[in-house]
């Protein structure tokens, strides 16, 4: 059964993209822990961030770092966290939280947000890529 990612990749399931090539997916988080929350998912799916092979791997975060850079220019904040889970969802996926504070990076934070302002915060981040 596809994983959660990879239906939002195969469009089965809608999202606010932010970036995409061939490799990679940057969408925001439907449940941000802060405004700006995106996730970074290799469209080849893969469980285990660990087990990615090398060259998804250092992809992955090259990819990532572009996103983080639109990001901080979009969002007021000290800083984009990273943060590999891996819980959550069976497909390997990094987490991009804008954070004023170290306690930004809690998962318990995280509430479900407005659809549009996914649509607007997503509009706002891919004018800085």
């Amino acid at each position: 059964m596809p994983s959660l990612f990879t239906r939002i990749i195969q469009g089965e399931i809608p999202c606010h993209k932010i970036l995409e090539d061939e490799r990679y997916l940057a969408l925001l988080d439907v449940r941000p822990i802060t405004p700006g929350h995106a996730l970074v998912v290799p469209k080849k799916e893969i469980d285990y961030f660990f087990d990615l092979d090398d060259s998804l791997l250092s992809g992955i975060m090259i990819f990532a770092r572009k996103v983080a850079y639109a990001l901080k220019k979009t969002v007021e904040c000290k800083r984009i966290g990273v943060m590999i889970a891996g819980l959550e969802v069976p497909h390997a996926h990094v987490h991009l939280v804008p954070m004023r504070e170290l306690g930004d990076l809690a998962f318990a934070k995280a509430r479900p947000a407005d659809n549009e302002q996914l649509a607007q915060m997503a509009e706002k981040i891919r004018k800085h890529l």
